[in-house]
C-alpha cells in the first residue's frame, strides 16, 4: 500500500454541525488511506471528533497558526508555513478563508488546496456581506476547487463571487440511509419516553441563532394536541430556547438532552421532524429525517423545498412567519395517515439522491484530482 496521504483540515469550528459531520463521514471511509491533522478556528469546539471512528488515525493540531484576525502578511506567510507539511488542504466556511488567501499571496511550494462553502451564519442570514464577498473573490483562485453542496450556493458562488465553472463543484451530502430505516432505540435519548397518544416534534441543530429554535419553541407552543418536542443539539442558544418555552409556559413539554451522536439510533422515534433555520443550505438532518420517514415542516430555508418529496412541498412554509410553521405542524398533527405517506414518499426520495456512496465517490475524486493522484483515496 502507498503512503497514506497527510490531510490538513482548517474549520471555522469542529463542533459537530453540518459540515462537520459530512467531513468526518469521509474520514472515516478514507480509512488508512489517509491521515489527518485538524484545525478549528474555535479551539475549545471540537465535539465533531467523537464522531470520529476507531482506528482512524488523526490529531487535532496543538498551537497551529490562528485561522482569525486581521488579515496580515504575518498571519498568512505563518499559515502558508504551516500548510507547507501536507499532501492537501481542505477550508472550511468564511472562518478558514485567510488560509486560502494566504496560498494565494505565498503559493510556491504549498500543496493544492480545496475550499468548502457550506452556508452562511445570522450575521449573513438575510443579506451577503459585501466585503467578504469581495475577499473571497480575491481569495479563491488560489484554490483548486470550491465544493458546495447545494443549488443555492452553487448559484451564489457563480454569480456573487465569480467562480467559473471549471473551479466549481456541486457535492450532494449524502448519509447511509438503510441505518435509518431500521427500528430506532427507544432508549438513546437520555430522559426521553414517547408516551401513548403523544406526536413528538423533533429537530437536530446546534444551537446557533441562525437555527432560531425559540420560533420552533414559540411555533410549538401554540399548538394543540399532546405533543412534545425534542431538539436535540448543543450551542450557545440553550437558555434562550429555554426561556422560549418558559414564556409560553411549554417548557414541561420540551425534551432537551444535549449533543447525541448517532442519529440513526433515535430520529425515528419523531413523528415530525421540524426546522426554523434563517439560514440552510442542504442540510443533512432533513436528510437523515426523510430516511427515516418523517415528514418534514420548515421555513424555505436553502434547498429544502427541493429536497423533500412533492407531497411534502405544501409543508415547507413561504416565509418565516411562526404562525406559519405552527399551521404546517399542526396540519401533520391532526392528518397522521398523510403524514405516514409523506414520509414513506420522503424515504424513498432520500435513498434516491441522498445516499452517501455517490458523496464519498465525489470527494475521492476530487480530492485525489487535486492531487494528481486520481485513486489515492478509494
Amino acid at each position: 500500500m502507498s503512503h497514506p496521504v497527510h490531510i490538513l483540515h482548517l474549520h471555522s469550528s469542529f463542533s459537530l454541525g453540518g459540515k462537520e459531520a459530512r467531513g468526518v463521514r469521509l474520514m472515516n471511509a478514507f480509512g488508512d488511506r489517509a491521515r489527518h491533522t485538524i484545525v478549528s478556528g474555535v479551539p475549545d469546539q471540537l465535539g465533531a471528533r467523537d464522531a470520529i471512528a476507531p482506528g482512524i488515525r488523526y490529531e487535532i493540531a496543538q498551537d497551529p497558526p490562528s485561522l482569525t484576525g486581521k488579515p496580515s502578511v504575518t498571519r498568512y506567510e505563518a499559515l502558508a508555513r504551516y500548510m507547507r507539511r501536507f499532501d492537501l488542504v481542505l477550508t472550511y466556511n468564511w472562518g478558514a478563508i485567510d488560509a486560502v488567501m494566504a496560498r494565494r499571496v505565498f503559493g510556491k511550494g504549498l500543496p493544492p488546496l480545496v475550499h468548502h462553502e457550506d452556508g452562511f451564519n445570522a450575521d449573513e442570514a438575510k443579506r451577503l456581506n459585501p466585503v467578504r464577498n469581495m475577499y473571497r473573490r480575491l481569495a479563491l483562485p488560489a484554490a483548486h476547487a470550491l465544493a458546495v453542496p447545494s443549488l443555492v450556493l452553487e448559484e451564489i458562488a457563480g454569480r456573487v463571487w465569480k467562480q467559473p465553472a471549471a473551479r466549481l463543484h456541486r457535492i450532494s451530502n449524502g448519509i447511509d440511509t438503510a441505518r435509518y430505516a431500521g427500528k430506532p432505540d427507544a432508549k438513546a435519548i437520555p430522559g426521553f419516553v414517547k408516551k401513548p397518544g403523544e406526536t413528538v416534534i423533533g429537530t437536530i441543530a446546534g444551537l446557533r441563532e441562525v437555527k432560531d429554535l425559540p420560533m420552533l419553541v414559540r411555533s410549538c407552543g401554540g399548538l394543540s394536541g399532546n405533543v412534545r418536542l425534542v431538539i436535540v443539539g448543543e450551542g450557545p442558544e440553550r437558555q434562550a430556547i429555554m426561556d422560549a418555552a418558559e414564556a409560553m409556559f411549554f417548557e414541561d413539554q420540551v425534551t432537551m438532552p444535549g449533543f447525541l451522536p448517532d442519529p440513526a439510533r433515535y430520529v425515528g422515534l419523531f413523528d415530525i421532524f421540524a426546522l426554523s433555520s434563517k439560514s440552510e443550505q442542504q442540510p443533512i438532518a432533513v436528510m437523515e429525517a426523510m430516511a427515516a420517514g418523517l415528514p418534514v415542516a420548515a421555513p424555505p430555508a436553502g434547498d429544502i423545498r427541493a429536497m423533500v418529496a412533492e407531497d411534502n412541498r405544501p409543508h415547507i412554509t413561504d416565509d418565516w412567519f411562526e404562525v406559519h410553521l405552527r399551521d404546517s405542524i399542526q396540519f401533520l398533527i391532526d392528518h397522521p395517515e398523510q403524514r405516514r405517506a409523506i414520509g414513506k414518499a420522503n424515504q424513498a426520495r432520500a435513498r434516491a439522491l441522498f445516499d452517501e456512496g455517490v458523496m464519498i465517490a465525489a470527494y475521492a475524486d476530487l480530492y485525489g484530482s487535486a492531487m494528481g493522484r486520481p485513486r489515492a483515496l478509494i
